[in-house]
């Protein structure tokens, strides 16, 4: 029995006693009531040194999880500041990247616009080149056609 069953049992000795008429005491077996009391004081330094190291480990338990609580806080907040710091980081190179597209996009657009100008006016050039010898070609060989092969030579030459 630990300290406090044996005290409960001197309690439990101590109501069950013969009273003394008229009087509040009572009749007890006094070396029964004083070995359990002896038995209490023995196993009392004994109780209270499994309840201090019942309380130390309970300590030490609770300060072990209010340590890995604090660890796992601080963990996640970085975790969640990364996560938003990469988030961040992400949408700008996606904003970005689009600023960048459509820059291209844009100049493409003009320089398509400028070849297709130039090449345009070269082809408007050539034109009016070709329309030219078109021409000449066709006048010569009126002249081929009208006049003898004397004649257009010396025509020609003379032109």
């Amino acid at each position: 029995m630990d300290s406090v069953e044996k005290l409960n049992a001197a309690i439990t000795m101590v109501e069950e006693a013969r009273s003394v008429p008229l009087s509040a005491s009572c009749v007890v077996h006094r070396t029964e009531l004083l070995e359990i009391l002896d038995e209490a004081r023995g196993a009392l330094p004994q109780d209270f040194a499994s309840a201090q190291n019942l309380l130390a480990t309970r300590d030490a338990i609770i300060e072990e999880g209010r340590h890995s609580a604090e660890q796992l806080i601080s963990m996640a907040r970085e975790e969640v500041a990364r996560m938003v710091e990469q988030t961040s980081i992400v949408q700008a190179a996606r904003d970005e990247s689009q600023r960048i597209l459509n820059d291209a996009r844009t100049t493409a657009a003009r320089e398509r616009e400028e070849v297709e100008n130039y090449i345009d006016s070269r082809l408007a050039t050539l034109e009016v080149i070709l329309s030219k010898t078109m021409d000449a070609v066709s006048r010569g060989r009126e002249r081929l056609a009208g006049a003898g092969d004397n004649d257009v030579l010396s025509q020609l030459a003379n032109d």
